[in-house]
């Protein structure tokens, strides 16, 4: 099974603040190393996770440390509230068919 790097972060968005912080989130160019970014929005859309495939943990971190991230993360603070984030390495599950 292939193995994933994930790097996994969510916020609690500052009531009123999502348009504004959406603009600030995401990262232009996009880093070497991304394979894929999802991000999940609850209904009220004060909490955003964010979910990041990378190449390897190598990667990530050198994103992670980079001046762009330092930029980016800079220009989100004024919206966010509370952070949290961790990076995985994991696999797929098979479902079982029926």
């Amino acid at each position: 099974m292939e193995e994933h790097f994930v790097w996994v972060t969510t916020r609690r968005i500052r009531p009123g603040a999502l348009e504004d912080f959406e603009k600030a989130w995401q990262p232009e160019p996009a880093p070497q190393g991304l394979r894929r970014a999802y991000a999940y929005w609850s209904e009220d859309g004060q909490e955003i996770t964010g979910v990041s495939f990378w190449d390897s943990q190598e990667t990530c971190d050198a994103w992670r440390s980079s001046e762009a991230e330092a930029q980016r993360r800079a220009a989100m603070a004024p919206y966010v509230a509370e952070e949290r984030e961790g990076f995985y390495r994991g696999r797929e599950l098979g479902i079982p068919q029926r």
